[in-house]
């Protein structure tokens, strides 16, 4: 099933960011594929890459009152419009049917909303590895992380086929990283099902 996660309130043709209201349980989490719509294109597809509750000065106090904060006011807290920011980094779009791995030639418009992307999407958008180096190159960001959980994401939207998608995975890993061994090291232990490194 499609959810809408949020809102964006910044993006670039590299990254947006989407304001949420709160954290359900359904609402996606690191590594998760999204779409949003765009001018140009049909929609453009991201990778959340980080989810921050920003600060909140009720919270603060709430967090050094004398006898700690009380459940009531907790639960009350948590029915709050929680301000919530979710970073996404942009890894292709499609246009007339057809997905690409590269940047758009355009990001979405503020107030656009993001929708998580179905299992057959998923599996259709990681059908290529092209945008891997989209993901690599950005090494302020948990890239070695997020590739390894996107897989992981993209083998279990192929069902029986799970094992023979992380195989290929990892050798265009291999080939993408091949002067980096302890790199790709730690990416390939990061996508082993049984989640020992």
């Amino acid at each position: 099933m499609e959810i809408e996660v949020g809102r964006i309130i910044r993006s670039s043709t590299t990254r947006f960011t989407v304001g949420c209201r709160v954290l359900r349980p359904q609402v996606p989490a690191f590594g998760a594929l999204v779409k949003v719509p765009a001018m140009q294109v049909d929609e453009v597809f991201g990778l959340i890459y980080d989810v921050c509750m920003e600060d909140d000065p009720f919270v603060r106090q709430m967090a050094v009152a004398d006898g700690g904060p009380w459940p009531e006011s907790v639960e009350d807290m948590r029915r709050r419009l929680a301000p919530i920011e979710v970073a996404v980094l942009v890894v292709g779009y499609r246009q007339a049917g057809v997905i690409y791995q590269r940047l758009p030639p355009q990001p979405p418009l503020s107030l656009d909303t993001i929708h998580t992307c179905l299992p057959e999407e998923v599996a259709a958008f990681t059908g290529r590895f092209d945008y891997f180096r989209l993901v690599v190159d950005n090494r302020d960001l948990p890239a070695d992380e997020l590739l390894a959980t996107s897989l992981r994401s993209a083998a279990q939207a192929r069902g029986p086929a799970e094992r023979d998608f992380l195989v290929d995975a990892g050798r265009e890993l291999a080939r993408l990283l091949a002067t980096d061994l302890p790199r790709l090291d730690g990416i390939l232990r990061r996508l082993r099902p049984d989640g020992n490194a």
